[in-house]
């Protein structure tokens, strides 16, 4: 389509119902998507030129909702869409380069003659690019270049995963432009694990990806390590009157890299002293039956992140269970005892290091002292959100408090702190 003709179906109403399913929005919030879409499409002509033809594509950030940890031991997940994302204005270039303009950065220009992978690209969005066009070559489709301008809502650091989002936008970006759309939802999101993992340089999990990609509460099975399960939920969390919030916590991430790391670590020597990779590979019976070794072997804390594994292994998969049948009561309590065992057991709510620095169990802290003062004293649910010592934190609030929760949050941890989401029904799509 004509660049004027897509930017004119934004703003005559043509995508307004479409808008409105995928952004989980009533009329005032379609025309405010509409109109940034609009201006993204502007940005582009201003960049790549008017007379072009043009095809529309958003990728969702996620939301971890159940299993804390799990993934990287090849156990089970529940995570969700959210209805902040990425977007990319996007034309087919005939000179075999990649060119993408990401709002607020330098243009990263990728030459498909060239998919080696660069170290001094480390760390930075060139790499995902070119890892992805690689894979997909690789893979045996004619990738031959486009130009794009792409704009985000999911900002970096935000705990929706900013980088899963990119990886699912630019898949889905080429899928549809080279290869027919004939790559599944999951193909996808491996491609850009694999981008992260080679080419990026971090050695991720496939979560973030998937629940971007596939859209929606989605439960993963990650026992098959090549071909990864995965389920669309069918739940509507806005129809059973809660709000999902994220509260940003405001501590900072730095010098927490060894903290994350030893995580896996300590799972994985558990899993190795019964001859194993990973933890989803010894039975529970086993590992409870063989306590007082490991403690001597692998030590105590070791020991309980693996117990922790094991309860919110079930955990996860219980709480997809409760949402198909309706069953929000059952989640909640499941939620709750999910951020019990990941102060507990996992503990990864604050470093041991920094202990003196502790704005994730204040925040719990803070939204249980809310929740007390409700006269539903179980009408809410919360927990750490994602790879923990820093970051968010998730909470579900029934919609009739959301309000005085923001306020409350917003004043005990500044303003701007706690965000309402909704879960996207849809993952990475071509919207025009």
């Amino acid at each position: 389509m004509k660049l004027t003709e897509a930017k004119k179906a934004f703003l005559m109403g043509n995508m307004n119902e479409k808008i409105k399913h995928i952004y989980v929005c009533g009329d005032e919030g379609c025309e405010t998507v509409a109109q940034r879409y609009a201006d993204a499409i502007d940005c582009f002509a201003s960049i790549y030129g008017e007379e072009r033809d043009v095809s529309v594509f958003s990728a969702p950030g996620r939301t971890e909702v159940g299993g804390n940890h799990t993934d990287h031991q090849r156990g089970h997940v529940l995570a969700a869409a959210v209805n902040l994302d990425v977007i990319a204005i996007a034309s087919r270039n005939d000179d075999y380069k990649i060119r993408i303009k990401s709002q607020g950065y330098p243009e990263d220009v990728i030459d498909l003659t060239d998919l080696s992978v660069h170290n001094e690209e480390k760390n930075k969005s060139k790499s995902i690019i070119r890892g992805m066009a690689n894979r997909f070559i690789e893979m045996g489709y004619p990738v031959s270049g486009f130009d794009a301008y792409t704009t985000s809502q999911v900002l970096s650091g935000s705990g929706l995963s900013s980088s899963a989002a990119f990886e699912v936008l630019v898949g889905t970006t080429i899928n549809a432009l080279f290869c027919g759309g004939k790559e599944s939802a999951m193909k996808i999101a491996q491609i850009g694990q694999y981008a992260e993992n080679v080419y990026f340089g971090k050695p991720s999990g496939l979560m973030d990806q998937a629940a971007s990609s596939i859209g929606g509460f989605v439960a993963i099975n990650f026992a098959d390590k090549e071909n990864p399960q995965a389920q669309q939920v069918n739940f509507d969390l806005n129809f059973c009157g809660y709000e999902l919030c994220i509260i940003d916590t405001h501590a900072s991430h730095a010098d927490l890299t060894p903290d994350y790391a030893a995580i896996p670590a300590e799972m994985r020597s558990v899993a190795a002293y019964f001859h194993k990779e990973v933890l989803s590979e010894v039975p529970e019976v086993t590992f409870y039956s063989h306590i007082p070794e490991l403690r001597k072997e692998v030590g105590d804390r070791p020991v309980l992140r693996a117990m922790h594994f094991y309860k919110d292994d079930k955990c996860a998969q219980e709480e997809a269970n409760a949402l198909r049948h309706s069953c929000f009561e059952k989640f909640k309590k499941l939620v709750l005892a999910s951020g019990r065992s990941s102060f507990m057991y996992l503990q990864n709510i604050y470093s041991a290091t920094h202990y003196d620095q502790q704005a994730v169990s204040v925040t719990l802290g803070l939204i249980e002292h809310f929740a007390s003062q409700l006269q539903e004293r179980d009408a809410m649910a919360w927990r750490v959100h994602g790879g923990g010592f820093a970051g968010t934190v998730q909470a579900f609030v029934p919609q009739k408090y959301a309000g005085d929760f923001v306020k409350a949050m917003d004043s005990w941890l500044g303003e701007g702190s706690c965000h309402l989401l909704r879960v996207r029904p849809v993952g990475g799509t071509q919207m025009l």
